[in-house]
């Protein structure tokens, strides 16, 4: 049984302006693996070129943490975030990483989002990646309008850069 993400009831899927669902399924991974490559935002840059000038608030280092404040630059939009999950995988579990983000602005320009990830092993030395965004507000439904989809292929591009970083270190 694959297991799903927990989302905040005010973002559930469906019911937002915008929602990205990316996912991939690799071998010669783990959880652990792929988990504590994606918490060490400072690599994002190297990996997902949608994302830059990761800054933190409250936690020395680059490593997220159970609620990490954090800011970076996404699809052209300042983002504050917070964790709002974390929980490493562990014992058939598996790792769930969420934040809230918020570009701040008038009813035109603000932006709030929940980003959530989940990282779990599977049987025969598989792992699953499911990354998921839910977007509410008016550049929200402008993402959502857009053709070709920038956050579809942007977020597969992070699962892609990820699984590579992951490849890559175990070399």
């Amino acid at each position: 049984m694959l297991h799903e993400i927990k989302w905040p009831h005010e973002y559930l899927p469906g019911y937002t302006d915008n929602f990205a669902s990316n996912e991939v399924i690799v071998r010669n991974a783990s959880a652990k693996e792929v988990f504590d490559t994606l918490i060490d935002a400072g690599l994002w840059e190297s990996y997902y070129k949608n994302s830059a000038d990761v800054e933190f608030d409250n936690t020395p280092g680059t490593i997220l943490r159970e609620n990490t404040r954090f800011r970076f630059k996404t699809f052209g939009f300042p983002i504050e975030a917070q964790i709002i999950e974390f929980e490493e995988p562990s014992d058939g579990r598996p790792g769930r990483l969420a934040w809230h983000g918020w570009a701040e602005g008038d009813a035109d320009h603000r932006l709030d989002v929940v980003h959530a990830w989940l990282i779990e092993d599977l049987p025969e030395n598989r792992v699953r990646i499911l990354t998921q965004e839910s977007q509410v507000g008016k550049p929200a439904r402008e993402l959502q309008e857009a053709n070709p989809d920038p956050m579809n292929i942007g977020h597969q591009d992070w699962l892609k850069g990820l699984v590579a970083t992951v490849q890559a270190q175990k070399q």
